[in-house]
């Protein structure tokens, strides 16, 4: 008798943060193939070294490029059962009506959501035949839902985000697609906002972020990994559709225990 084949997931933005430690729980926590995108090979993602990790260099703004590695991942793996959109840029993290070019703003939009969108048209043929029910997750952040000074290119694009996530719900109910809140995230992302966001964030978001690293309330990135990595693999379709946070009650049974 052959052993149950394993899930392959493919995953943007891997190389670093939250996507490293996505690909890490894949690997070692849930004995499942990876395709990690990234556009620079870390040697903290080389470290990961394995017969189930597929590293594929990949600008995700490229939409070739981007669709190439997907169809190769397929062709490599035979299937893709779950989908990890997790590449993503801060800048720029200015006002409305701060010096950044419209371009910066494009330029943005490609990183954050173009890419969502290239992404899941190459993916959807093959997440809709996994025998595993395929998932979508798309790492979300809570400025989807708010208004703050000098963060209007992210808050707008994680917005469109979960906009996009509802709607592939509703068009494809047999992918479970879900946008997740990962909070606030001990990242290479978190220590420029802290360092440099004194001269563009309002005074209470600069402080807000300062204090909690001060005292260590930062997530850390294994945490909210292993949340997502489990959805990728399991997520129930009642979440299909849904903008839920990684500490939320929804998201228990997808926490470390």
């Amino acid at each position: 008798m052959e052993p149950p084949r394993k899930p392959v997931v493919l995953i943007t933005g891997a190389s670093r943060g939250i996507g490293l430690a996505v690909t890490r729980h894949l690997l070692k926590t849930f004995n499942t193939r990876v395709v990690a995108l990234a556009r620079t090979q870390t040697p903290e993602l080389l470290a990961l070294s394995s017969d189930d990790l597929l590293i594929v260099p990949c600008d995700v703004t490229n939409e070739s490029d981007l669709k190439d590695a997907i169809h190769g991942a397929e062709k490599a793996y035979k299937h893709i059962d779950g989908l990890v959109l997790n590449a993503g840029t801060l800048d720029p993290v200015e006002p409305i009506g701060g010096e950044a070019p419209l371009s910066a703003w494009k330029q943005h939009f490609d990183v954050n959501f173009f890419s969502a969108v290239t992404a899941l048209k190459a993916s959807l043929p093959a997440l809709r035949r996994s025998e595993l029910e395929g998932k979508v997750v798309f790492v979300s952040s809570g400025a989807a839902v708010k208004g703050s000074v000098a963060w209007g290119a992210y808050s707008a694009s994680k917005a469109a985000l979960n906009s996009l996530c509802r709607t592939l719900a509703v068009e494809e109910p047999d992918i479970v697609s879900v946008a997740l809140r990962p909070g606030m995230v001990d990242t290479d992302m978190q220590a420029i906002l802290r360092t440099k966001g004194g001269s563009t964030l309002s005074q209470e978001d600069h402080e807000k972020f300062v204090k909690a690293y001060n005292e260590g309330k930062l997530v850390k990135p294994e945490e909210v990994g292993h949340v997502i990595a489990a959805l990728a693999l399991r997520a129930e379709p009642v979440l299909s559709g849904r903008f839920v946070s990684w500490d939320s009650e929804e998201c228990t049974p997808y926490r470390a225990t």
